[in-house]
């Protein structure tokens, strides 16, 4: 990579640092190839993204974002995920790190916040938020059946009355 590249790589990734809400910082030291290529994949259907490069460049990176105070867990063979969705890329990556051994979760961030490699698994257990929105919504509708239910059950009962005085007049 030359010089040229490398500053357009740190602009880049600083951009798009500087507008993702978590980051997830990984050894991936023996995994394979196919490996590394299923974590992508992975963390991309999840909405996330991975990238693997020099520790000094992604440093650099995080200089001037909420997230400078990670660059410390940069040490040795790292990558780093991220995504928009709190939970999208911790839970990939924990997913992945379950299956795998090789992958060690180092720590992250959430905002300006440390996470520690408990709290990324943490955060990898909570519900994404479509999920989230999908339980508020089918707690909203609930209460609005089951009201529907009870003021139509009376009148629902009224005509079973009916058709059953209806019936026993037709028997007779």
């Amino acid at each position: 990579m030359e010089r040229a590249e490398k500053h357009e790589f740190v602009t880049t990734l600083n951009d798009e640092l500087g507008n993702t809400s978590v980051v997830v910082v990984a050894h991936y030291a023996g995994l394979s190839v196919a490996q590394m290529t299923a974590l992508r994949a992975s963390v991309r259907d999840a909405g996330g993204t991975v990238k693997v490069a020099k520790n000094r460049l992604v440093k650099l990176a995080l200089q001037g974002t909420d997230l400078d105070h990670i660059s410390d867990l940069f040490v040795g063979p790292t990558l780093i995920a991220y995504s928009d969705d709190p939970v999208a890329a911790p839970k990939a990556i924990a997913d992945f790190a379950k299956a795998h051994d090789k992958l060690v979760i180092l720590g992250g961030a959430l905002g300006t916040t440390n996470l520690n490699p408990e709290g990324v698994k943490s955060l990898a257990s909570m519900p994404s938020l479509d999920e989230l929105r999908a339980k508020l919504v089918g707690m909203i509708q609930t209460p609005a059946s089951r009201i529907a239910q009870v003021v139509n059950a009376p009148a629902g009962q009224l005509a079973r009355v009916f058709g059953a005085y209806a019936k026993k007049d037709e028997a007779a």
